[in-house]
């Protein structure tokens, strides 16, 4: 897609077709192209069209409705920040009494969005010319092309912000792992929080923790199980004491978890119940802190899986009950599993090489019971815990662990 694609899609014929598209996203590509053909639109706009309502449908999970007002690329679409993150994110900028937001990279205007809801004026600017060119559709404003390490982070004063999005691929599709590798690279941002304190950044959730500076918090988000992101804050835009967080957005529920006087983490047996700690939390090294407020104990001070004696709950954990331990061994595992009749498998796993599938194709399940086990390492010894989430049908009678 080019600028004048962007154009040809914002005509009144191009709206016109993609309002006629809205829905279209499963209907079979070859019927659809005929159909289009035969009501007479122009084969090239009838092409694009079509792809922004394949993009549109798919970026509907992150930005909710709003997606289908949108016009996307494959790669924005792909980084776009999900509508409940941005949120934060524009609530974070507020709270710290900014104005104005400087979104640097702000891609289809994902973030932008969100900024402008909270009542944030926004400067929005985008080394591509497509993607400016959507973002322009997007807000409803002008958004400057322009390379955002190119003296753009001087224009910004008192009661201003900066928020970065680094591209995180190559120009083939490769996703980049090293801050330094992504445009801008993280060294380009703390500079830009060296002149303008109320800086934030979007960095990949596996960012190493001895890449993140000193003074500035760091915050791991996850929606529903899956880690999206680690937000970078500055200035009045971190809070006092805290280097790590954890934000937990589940149902549309926000939890938050910090470091603050966070506690050591007893290890200990295991016991009738098992808490696998959120995504976020685990990235945050912030186990501990769940461990403590379930009152509970880590298997083994490297693993992060939480055992209690009681039935417990927490917002940034999952609870199991456990049915029984054993030692791992393909034999007895796959004899105890075909006794109570399973045959599809929930595999989980820290602590050990086991590879799921191959662990399935060795036990050759054909009962008609779901089931979940756990492998891990407990005691120093490779174990497997027969499990069932709290909350499901029971798949045997619970007894003290083996």
């Amino acid at each position: 897609m080019n600028v004048h694609d962007v154009d040809a899609l914002t005509s009144p014929a191009g709206r016109a077709l993609l309002d006629e598209l809205a829905g279209s996203a499963g209907e079979d590509p070859v019927a659809l192209a005929q159909r289009l053909r035969r009501a007479g639109h122009d084969p090239h706009l009838a092409a694009l069209a079509t792809t922004q309502a394949r993009l549109r449908e798919r970026a509907a999970a992150k930005l909710g409705p709003r997606a289908h007002g949108l016009l996307l690329t494959a790669a924005g679409t792909e980084q776009a920040t999900r509508a409940v993150v941005a949120a934060e994110h524009a609530r974070r900028f507020a709270a710290a009494g900014v104005r104005r937001v400087a979104d640097l990279g702000c891609g289809v205007g994902a973030d932008s969005l969100a900024f402008l809801d909270a009542g944030l004026d926004v400067l929005a600017v985008d080394a591509d010319p497509v993607t400016a060119a959507v973002a322009a559709h997007n807000l409803g404003r002008p958004v400057r092309c322009a390379d955002v390490t190119a003296g753009v982070a001087d224009e910004l004063g008192e009661g201003d912000g900066a928020w970065f999005d680094p591209a995180r691929r190559t120009s083939s599709g490769r996703r980049v792992f090293d801050p330094e590798a992504t445009s801008p690279p993280l060294s380009f941002v703390l500079a830009t929080a060296a002149r303008v304190p109320a800086t934030g950044a979007k960095l990949a959730p596996g960012v190493p923790h001895a890449a993140l500076p000193a003074g500035a918090e760091a915050q791991w988000t996850s929606v529903d199980g899956e880690v999206v992101e680690c937000a970078l804050w500055h200035g009045p835009l971190a809070r006092a004491g805290t280097a790590r967080s954890a934000r937990v957005v589940r149902g549309g529920r926000v939890d938050e978890l910090d470091d603050t006087d966070l506690p050591q983490a007893e290890v200990g047996p295991v016991g009738g119940f098992l808490h696998e700690p959120d995504g976020a939390v685990i990235r945050a090294g912030l186990v501990g802190r769940v461990a403590a407020d379930l009152g509970g104990r880590l298997l083994d001070e490297t693993i992060a899986y939480v055992s209690t004696d009681a039935p417990a709950s927490s917002p940034f954990a999952r609870g199991y009950r456990v049915l029984e331990v054993m030692p791992f061994g393909l034999k007895p595992l796959r004899a105890r599993l075909r006794a109570l009749d399973v045959g599809a498998l929930t595999v989980k796993k820290r602590g050990t090489a086991v590879d799921p599938d191959q662990l399935r194709r060795q036990l050759a399940l054909k009962g008609s019971r779901p089931a979940t086990i756990v492998l891990t390492r407990l005691a120093g010894r490779q174990s497997v815990l027969v499990v069932e989430p709290l909350g499901a049908d029971p798949l045997s009678p619970a007894g003290p662990p083996a």
